[in-house]
């Protein structure tokens, strides 16, 4: 069966013949006229074409395998080389730098174990004379130190000092306080030993190297970045970036600053994401770098993606400002001044156009008798130019 559409005209599907052009030598507003006069004042909602239907019908049609071949026998359709974007990925760490927990104890222990080490190295000294006697205190002293009036020092006094002064020693050396916020990464030789969240006083190795990481949340105001929109103006972009540091082992170990790692990548990011749109849409609507919300999205996304293999953790990146360089800022300023103005007269010639035409119809309506074109015409015009043109002119062409 045949199931081709007749491709000869039908009623009320194809839009009726265009009016004859005026001749060349006609002004514009004479043109204006002719339209506006042909124009029909009420417009039928638009049917979809039939082709539009075929279109709809034959999409999931051509999406099937045709009869009799198997689907692994359908050619593969590959995207143009030219069309195909390379993926960039971001950069790579060493998957075994992560951030643990480090051995420490309270510092309650260490003070105790402290004021323990202290107190025995006290008693030693008292028992053996090297610290004098005070008369109120009672009398500890061996009984050789009490004969002789001298200190009794002995071998094993001296083991038990030494012992108390290593213990005491060591003790002050392992406390360390973390204010609320920060944390202490622990090295030995270069390698990692792991991360102190504690908060407040607690005792680690002494011999372990301790190094502090802010990881509070942390703003930054970047200065004026000087970037290129899609057409190659350019603009300046000032951004608030709203971050702090997840894995303080990557944060220390796998760069050299973070903060200065941060602030090349909000750069990079940055004048990858201007380059995708325009900053303002003169010709046609469509998205620009003037909707905070997608280019907000946009660069918080791709930021986070670049600062992840340094620890770091991205929450928002906000435009504050988004301007033109001053080298262009003038120029650009007159051409969105002109294009409101271009759109505004145009508002004002599509209404005027429509009020005389809506005049001629009811001056025909009223009076009952039908105009011919060049009588339409020459109203319309007259129309138009009691509608557009200044009081001045209007009422020295009336004197006229």
């Amino acid at each position: 069966m045949d199931v081709t559409r007749d491709s000869s005209p039908r009623p009320n599907s194809w839009p009726p013949a265009l009016p004859e052009r005026p001749p060349v030598g006609a002004t514009q507003l004479s043109r204006v006229v002719a339209d506006a006069v042909t124009r029909p004042l009420v417009r039928a909602s638009a049917m979809p074409a039939e082709d539009e239907l075929e279109a709809l019908v034959a999409e999931p049609l051509a999406a099937e395998p045709p009869v009799g071949r198997p689907p692994e026998a359908q050619p593969e359709v590959t995207q143009p080389l030219a069309t195909q974007s390379a993926a960039r990925r971001p950069p790579r760490t060493d998957p075994g730098l992560r951030e643990h927990r480090a051995r420490s104890i309270p510092g309650w222990v260490a003070l105790l174990t402290l004021l323990t080490a202290v107190a025995a190295l006290v008693l030693v000294l008292a028992r053996t004379g090297v610290i004098p006697r005070i008369a109120a205190l009672p009398d500890i002293r061996t009984g050789a130190a009490r004969t002789r009036g001298e200190p009794d020092v002995t071998a094993e006094a001296i083991a038990i000092a030494c012992a108390a002064g290593l213990l005491a020693v060591l003790t002050m050396a392992g406390l360390l306080v973390n204010a609320g916020g920060e944390t202490r990464v622990l090295t030995r030789w270069g390698r990692y030993r792991g991360t102190v969240r504690r908060n407040g006083l607690a005792w680690v190795n002494p011999l372990l190297r301790r190094r502090r990481v802010d990881v509070r949340l942390r703003h930054w105001r970047s200065d004026p970045v000087h970037v290129t929109d899609r057409t190659g103006t350019p603009i300046v972009v000032r951004l608030l970036i709203v971050w702090r540091v997840k894995d303080t082992a990557r944060a220390l170990l796998s760069v050299a600053d973070h903060e200065t790692y941060l602030r090349e990548q909000v750069h990079a990011v940055l004048t990858r994401t201007a380059g995708a749109l325009p900053c303002d849409s003169h010709d046609a609507p469509g998205p620009t770098l003037r909707d905070g919300q997608w280019f907000a999205d946009e660069l918080t996304r791709a930021l986070a993606a670049e600062v992840a293999p340094a620890g770091l953790e991205v929450y928002s990146a906000q435009p504050l400002t988004v301007d033109y360089a001053p080298e262009v800022a003038d120029s650009m300023r007159r051409r969105r001044v002109a294009d409101l103005d271009a759109g505004l007269r145009t508002i004002l010639v599509d209404d005027a156009v429509e009020a005389a035409a809506l005049a001629v119809r009811r001056l025909e309506r009223v009076t009952a008798h039908e105009l011919d074109e060049a009588a339409r015409r020459s109203l319309m015009e007259q129309l138009l130019i009691a509608f557009v043109a200044p009081a001045g002119r209007v009422n020295k062409g009336v004197r006229q």
